[in-house]
């Protein structure tokens, strides 16, 4: 393996932000991941929307606080295409239970509740791409 291609390589991730590259030939493979020290996705609270918010016309901020996407990802709402969604808008959650599914890299990566509530909005469609930190599931306030 030519360590100057490896050099090429990383440098194309970092001008172009790609977090995986994958790259084979009939005597080579190469696989490359890039990680980011950021912190584990939180719980955010929406913020309330603002007088200027509502005069400049922007549509309001919903209150309510919010599950994000842990990683980059597909989001699939249900376990299989013919089973039913894990949840459902006005359904009552506990921390523990799963939200949804985050397929990385064909690995499948629950999306866990990280506090108990009731689903007030599912914020991402069914096989949509999402991102790190990412809003999918919103709370009632």
């Amino acid at each position: 393996m030519d360590i100057e291609k490896i050099r090429t390589l990383i440098a194309l991730m970092e001008e172009s932000e790609l977090v995986n590259l994958e790259i084979s030939s009939d005597d080579e493979h190469i696989s490359l991941t890039r990680h980011y020290d950021a912190p584990a996705p939180t719980m955010m609270a929406a913020p309330a929307a603002s007088a200027a918010a509502a005069v400049e016309g922007k549509p309001a901020e919903k209150a309510g606080s919010v599950e994000s996407s842990p990683m980059v990802g597909v989001f699939y709402s249900a376990p299989s295409p013919n089973d039913p969604p894990f949840v459902k808008v006005g359904q009552k959650v506990q921390a523990g239970d799963t939200l949804g599914i985050i397929e990385a890299m064909k690995i499948m990566n629950p999306l866990e509740a990280t506090q108990s509530g009731i689903v007030d909005e599912i914020l991402v469609d069914n096989s949509e791409v999402v991102q790190f930190g990412q809003p999918v599931i919103r709370y009632k306030a």
